[in-house]
């Protein structure tokens, strides 16, 4: 990948530029607790977008996308807004830094990346942060804080793609360390990191290329059913309710939003849990709450489906440590802590009793955890 970029870049161009990389990102645990207050455990990994990048004095921006092969040009003013999806991402990282005063002028880029599309790996967080951090490089000087930069690519997904995202993505892709995972406070915006070098153990997705369409919009039904049991609480979020106080409070909600908030507010503790395990090193319990996790996304939050949960029994079935759910739910991947002597076995019959049921084989992305977006040279 990076030597397609240098030889594309020489060729279109006729110079060399420098050269940006940011990642994609997993989550280890801390699924719908974003839009309640509460706290996410993502980490960046060894699945990058790379750019390599030259002021061109034009005022224009011309970009190649290698994997899509097609070139596009465009102005840095708002009317200027290409039509191409995956330019738009690049236009409005540019349209970003400008509205907060920040510098744009006018660049030669090319770019590739290897984030497994679809798989909820985030290559469009990866993607708005690698030009972000770009162009603070190189034209800003490097003022404008990482946290901005994480900001400037999910007011991109908001203003100029139509996704109306939370911060995770964008922040783990900004802020990944390599060997640490981040827990990121969503209400005040607080993080810290914790250690994340699983010796004898291998982080794996299992893509099930599955994503129901579904026909109401759940993602809003379960918010509203967690806004509702907060208004109840007299709270402004799940973040500070108890099960004490759910219980409470039992009889005077419905069972589906008993249930959505009994999920919410497990998966609180199941984050601070995690967090002490990793910081002594206990895997065997950071496995155990991500099997509670998906039992709660399965079972209380509703967001699973029949391919996950199928492939999560297949890893109890072959003793893997932790498995999960990543993502918002209804296909994608189930995330694995597999210890290294089962992993052959384990994803030998994954793939084997997956294609067997279901006709067709799931991917298989084995990820390290990575530092996040950085300069290359």
């Amino acid at each position: 990948m990076d030597s397609k970029i240098r030889t594309e870049f020489k060729n279109r161009f006729g110079a060399d530029g420098i050269r940006y990389a940011s990642s994609g990102r997993i989550n280890l645990i801390g699924e719908h607790t974003d839009y309640n207050g509460g706290f996410v455990f993502p980490g960046a990994i060894d699945k990058y977008i790379e750019a390599e990048i030259k002021p061109n004095g034009l005022g224009v921006v011309r970009v190649y996308s290698v994997d899509i092969d097609e070139y596009v040009e465009f102005g840095l003013k708002e009317e200027d807004a290409p039509s191409q999806q995956w330019a738009r991402y690049i236009f409005g990282v540019c349209r970003e830094i400008q509205k907060r005063g920040g510098k744009v002028e006018g660049f030669d880029a090319v770019f590739a990346g290897n984030v497994p599309l679809g798989a909820g790996l985030s290559s469009s967080a990866a993607l708005e942060s690698c030009f972000a951090f770009a162009l603070n490089d190189l034209f800003n000087d490097n003022k404008i804080e990482k946290f901005e930069l994480a900001r400037i690519g999910q007011s991109t997904e908001h203003n100029y793609c139509g996704v109306n995202c939370g911060i995770m993505d964008q922040f783990a892709s900004i802020f990944g360390k390599k060997g640490h995972l981040m827990r990121l406070d969503c209400r005040s915006s607080e993080f810290e990191y914790f250690p994340f070098d699983p010796v004898g153990y291998k982080l794996v997705l299992i893509d099930s290329v599955v994503k129901h369409e579904l026909v109401d919009s759940p993602y809003n039904k379960r918010r509203e059913s967690c806004e509702r049991v907060a208004a109840k609480l007299g709270i402004e979020t799940l973040r500070d309710a108890s099960m004490e106080m759910l219980e409470s409070i039992k009889d005077q909600i419905s069972a589906e939003d008993y249930n959505r908030a009994k999920f919410v507010i497990g998966e609180k503790q199941r984050v601070l849990d995690v967090c002490d395990a990793l910081n002594s090193g206990d895997y065997e319990t950071v496995g155990k709450r991500m099997y509670e996790t998906h039992h709660g996304l399965s079972a209380d939050y509703e967001v699973s489906c029949e391919e996950l949960d199928f492939l999560n029994d297949i890893a109890k079935e072959c003793g893997v440590t932790g498995s999960r759910i990543m993502g918002g739910g209804f296909g994608g991947c189930t995330i694995n802590l597999v210890k290294d002597e089962l992993y052959d076995g384990f994803i030998a019959t994954a793939r084997e009793k997956f294609a067997a049921r279901y006709g067709h084989e799931p991917r298989v992305y084995d990820v390290v955890i990575s530092d996040g977006a950085h300069r290359i040279g």
